[in-house]
């Protein structure tokens, strides 16, 4: 591994940190929803009631929510040493989080006004931040490590 001085995080780049962080946050209290729901009896009267399918669908929603947990940490992780390949996991991850907000937009059984706003953000900061990491000198300069 090898570490060389490199800029640090700061300016512009503290608005996509805190999209991560906060992105980290929210997953991490949507992970502890849905565990707490899988420890309740109520939970699981409820989901033996239901059809085959929506079971399956709500264990494969909890999985992806896990799977986007630990891209989201490990991501973040990277992102504090600095690593080089922060910049082009940051934008698949921008990717991830705009489908997941689609799937949600398409599927969840909410309002118009609630759907639109939840999809809004993901696009905002996809639009913003994809190219930044991919044309920012700062961002090259930052992220160099091995």
């Amino acid at each position: 591994m090898t570490t060389t001085p490199t800029t640090r995080i700061g300016g512009w780049l503290l608005a996509p940190l805190a999209w991560l962080l906060m992105t980290l946050l929210s997953t991490s209290l949507g992970l502890v929803v849905w565990f707490m729901a899988l420890m309740s009896p109520q939970a699981h009267q409820a989901l033996s009631v239901q059809s085959s399918q929506s079971v399956v669908m709500w264990y494969l929603s909890m999985a992806s929510a896990a799977a986007i947990w630990a891209y989201t940490l490990w991501l973040t992780f990277a992102f504090f040493k600095r690593r080089a390949l922060v910049r082009k996991h940051y934008i698949i991850w921008l990717l991830v989080c705009v489908l997941l907000a689609l799937k949600a937009f398409a599927f969840s059984p909410v309002n118009d006004a609630l759907a639109v706003r939840q999809l809004l953000f993901p696009l905002l900061a996809a639009a913003l931040f994809a190219p930044y990491f991919r044309t920012s000198r700062r961002v090259k300069d930052t992220f160099v490590n091995e």
